[in-house]
């Protein structure tokens, strides 16, 4: 395995992307490995043909060095697996972390928005700190992403002078084809503001906390009960909000990266970092109320993690852990994996979209008790 940094590089691009490509794929066959259903050599010959690693400004938790850093983690629990390897990767994982909150400090100093790229988990700094709550939580790097987070929250000035979020964007959402003129503030876990709410839950979790880091959760909390919707489909939340977005009429796919359940997590998390009890009773009967209505339950047409079956399957086992009645969640899982065999493996081989985090989510729907933590990188953990 090479490990000397490259520039973005599309014909290797789709190797090293931890999303769509083989390290998607080895994900699962490290889960394999540790089950004792697949082997160690597997993983190896997998992880030998990613190539150079790429670590320029695309480099992020599902792409490049950072990606590879979380496979190698993943495979390396409970051994001293790809140790000399590991540190490498820490360091320049590491000097990514500290130019990319340059950058965005840079950019908060002189008054500019903020983008998806920026702070988000898929591409952003938010990735990043996934990655190292798992692998440095009491480092620096780790410090000073809980710090860029906590200002991110802060209130920006609108060009009409009106108060703005401070992770409003000027462009449209991701892949959505929805024009948003005058930007927007998006909700969700993927690329909205719930992924860095549940990553600052998850370091106090950790025992990793910074100056305002209860203030910047609070303020993320009463921002989604601003935009929170109520009906008799129960509780949920726009996946976006823009200057002139109207409230949805009914409920979206119950997905992991846009959906109530995402959210319900994402606060749910919050909430118990909080000591707010009745947040958390509020966010799982939201989950509660979508898991009992079969009109949401039936857009979801595919087994994926990301807009499929499996996402929700595996957001229902984490929140169980840590719901009042766990067995008000667990009951349901049954039903949830009586679905997935009506549904086709997409022709994706990848992890967030493809066949690899279906059949990670499928061979462990059963599981009250979810015996690993592949999904970290998704933040339910």
């Amino acid at each position: 395995m090479t490990i000397t940094p490259l520039a973005l590089n599309k014909a290797t691009a789709r190797r090293q992307s931890l999303a769509h490509g083989l390290l998607g794929t080895t994900l699962l066959h490290i889960e394999r490995a540790h089950r004792g259903t697949g082997s160690w050599q597997t993983v190896h010959l997998q992880l030998a043909a990613v190539g150079p690693l790429i670590d320029g400004d695309d480099a992020n938790l599902f792409l490049g060095t950072p990606a590879m850093a979380y496979t190698l983690h993943l495979a390396s629990v409970g051994s001293e697996r790809y140790a000399g390897t590991l540190h490498t990767l820490d360091a320049i994982v590491a000097a990514h972390t500290r130019r990319r909150l340059r950058a965005a400090h840079a950019r908060i100093d002189q008054g500019k928005p903020t983008s998806f790229a920026e702070y988000d988990l898929l591409r952003g700094l938010t990735g990043l700190g996934a990655l190292l709550l798992r692998r440095a939580p009491d480092s620096k790097e780790t410090k000073g992403i809980l710090e860029y987070l906590v200002r991110l929250t802060e209130p920006i000035p609108g060009p009409d002078g009106e108060a703005l979020p401070g992770w409003w964007v000027w462009h449209a959402p991701t892949h959505l084809g929805a024009p948003t003129p005058g930007g927007h503030a998006n909700a969700g876990l993927a690329h909205g503001i719930t992924g860095p709410l549940a990553l600052l839950a998850l370091a106090k979790r950790h025992g990793m906390t910074v100056k305002g880091q209860e203030d910047a959760m609070a303020r993320i909390c009463h921002w989604l009960d601003r935009i929170r919707h109520r009906d008799h489909h129960g509780m949920r939340w726009p996946r976006w909000v823009g200057k002139t977005t109207a409230m949805p009429t009914s409920p979206a796919a119950p997905s992991w990266c846009y959906g109530t359940p995402g959210l319900v997590r994402a606060q749910q998390l919050a909430a118990i970092a909080l000591g707010d009890p009745d947040r958390k009773r509020m966010a799982e009967r939201a989950l509660l109320s979508c898991l009992a209505d079969p009109h949401q339950l039936d857009q979801l047409t595919n087994p994926g993690l990301c807009h499929g079956l499996g996402g929700l399957i595996r957001v229902v086992q984490r929140v169980a852990q840590d719901a009042e009645e766990p067995s008000l969640f667990t009951d349901r899982l049954p039903q949830l994996s009586a679905r997935l065999p009506s549904l086709d493996l997409p022709a994706e081989m990848g992890f967030l979209e493809g066949a690899a985090g279906a059949t990670l989510a499928s061979q462990s729907a059963a599981e009250a008790n979810p015996l690993s933590d592949w999904e970290a990188c998704l933040l339910l953990i």
